[in-house]
């Protein structure tokens, strides 16, 4: 593996037919999944380009090799760009020319043509079919080996300013970036990509360069519940339920998943995610409803258990439940409604019938703060996303300056979708940086 520097800035400006045949000179800042990507993109596209990736810390691709439970969950098996666009609560609307151009088929023929085969599960997550996650970041570091990228860890950027370089190098009116490291080391660039994730180092080199940042938020997370009684209930999944932020105007559907500490699951994970700055302002304190019948009529569900009362009076309530939830939660249901266990249908009372159709679709909860989604940690924020040309994934305020993955304004839901705009916007970033267009002043 190539550790090599760029030019320093003690390069002389004088000398001009030096400059002419200079190589173009691209520095990605961020070596995880978005840094390598696009490092790569911008290698492949021109072979002569000198690119350096560059990463803060001792070790590349460090969430790729923790994602998915150290499996990776590399895309998602949804191959129509508008419908994949859905599932990002900031960023689908920017993302929907991205993926017209790269979407999960051209990813994963990019690993298949790396020796990479993906395999689609039961909810259309991709993974390697070896299920290890070493697969996809052994195979990053290769690539970028073979294109030639040089590869740098420990090596932090402190500072970035754009200068006037040599009359005659590529970039447009000498116009270079001069990127500083932690040690002191001053690196020329004509092209840069910040791909630092959401990472404060990010948004300050950002920032310095004239762009604004939306403040980053958590997204992704479980809901803590204060009810032990529910908490008992762990490892139950029902599937589907809808639950919504009333205060916040917002629902979603899906599995849900009982926790020793509230609520988890594809719908509490979408709904957090949807209502990442709603919660976040209401510090994570907020009322929560959940209908466990979603696709019950209420006045069906309400019609069927007067029909058991008639039909199946001797049949004891506690373990005869009409509409196939899982025997706790329904006896769980039942006890919070504070109806006696030992009843039969034929003693439930109309009350009582129209209490427990309430709770079947309108299950009161208040959210008390919020748990995290397994090792990965998500959040909306970032550049703003106004300031980005999507066709290229340059900066509008800044010229030869790009981003690509969660340094922009841009989540998703659960299921390889955030690696896949790290995907996209990388390789956009990266051909688009491999053009060269020479000054003629």
């Amino acid at each position: 593996m190539k550790i090599l520097s760029l030019p320093l800035l003690r390069r002389s400006r004088n000398d001009r037919e030096t400059a002419m045949s200079d190589p173009l000179q691209v520095i990605v800042v961020g070596g995880g999944a978005a840094g390598f990507f696009g490092a790569i993109a911008c290698a492949r596209t021109n072979p002569q380009a000198q690119v350096t990736l560059l990463e803060a810390s001792s070790k590349f691709l460090t969430k790729v090799r923790i994602s998915g439970g150290g499996r990776c969950n590399v895309t998602h098996a949804c191959f129509d760009p508008a419908q994949l666009a859905q599932n990002y609560p900031r960023g689908s609307k920017a993302l929907r020319g991205p993926f017209a151009r790269f979407q999960p088929q051209d990813t994963v023929e990019w690993f298949r043509q790396a020796g990479i085969e993906l395999k689609t599960e039961a909810d259309g997550r991709m993974f390697p079919t070896t299920d290890n996650s070493e697969t996809i970041a052994r195979c990053l570091l290769d690539t970028a080996e073979a294109a030639g990228v040089t590869l740098r860890t420990r090596t932090k950027v402190t500072a970035m300013v754009r200068r006037t370089g040599a009359v005659g190098t590529i970039a447009p009116k000498g116009e270079q970036f001069a990127v500083t490291t932690k040690s002191g080391e001053t690196l020329l660039a004509d092209r840069v990509l910040l791909a630092t994730g959401s990472s404060r180092q990010g948004y300050e080199l950002a920032k310095s360069l004239g762009h604004q940042i939306q403040p980053p938020v958590p997204s992704l997370f479980t809901f803590n519940i204060d009810d032990p009684d529910l908490h008992a209930l762990a490892g139950i999944t029902i599937d589907p339920v809808q639950v919504q932020l009333p205060q916040g105007k917002l629902k979603q559907t899906g599995p849900l998943l009982v926790v020793h500490w509230g609520l988890s699951g594809p719908a509490v994970l979408k709904l957090s995610a949807w209502g990442a700055r709603f919660l976040h302002d209401c510090n994570y304190k907020t009322p929560l409803r959940v209908n466990w019948l979603p696709k019950e009529n209420p006045e069906h569900i309400k019609e069927t258990m007067q029909q058991l009362r008639s039909q199946s009076p001797r049949k004891a309530i506690a373990s005869w439940c009409p509409f196939g939830l899982p025997k706790r939660l329904w006896q769980y249901l039942l006890a919070s409604l504070n109806i006696d266990l030992s009843k039969r249908w034929s003693q439930i009372s109309n009350k009582e019938i129209q209490r427990l159709q309430q709770a079947l679709i309108q299950s009161q909860y208040q959210i008390t703060g919020k748990g995290v989604f397994k090792e990965e940690f998500v959040t909306c924020g970032g550049v703003s996303l106004k300031e980005v040309d999507f066709k290229t994934m340059e900066s509008r305020c800044c010229q030869h300056l790009y981003f690509a993955g969660e340094i922009l304004d841009i989540d998703a839901v659960t299921g390889g979708f955030n690696f896949q705009s790290a995907w996209t916007t990388a390789w956009l970033a990266g051909c688009a940086m491999a053009q060269t267009t020479r000054s003629q002043t």
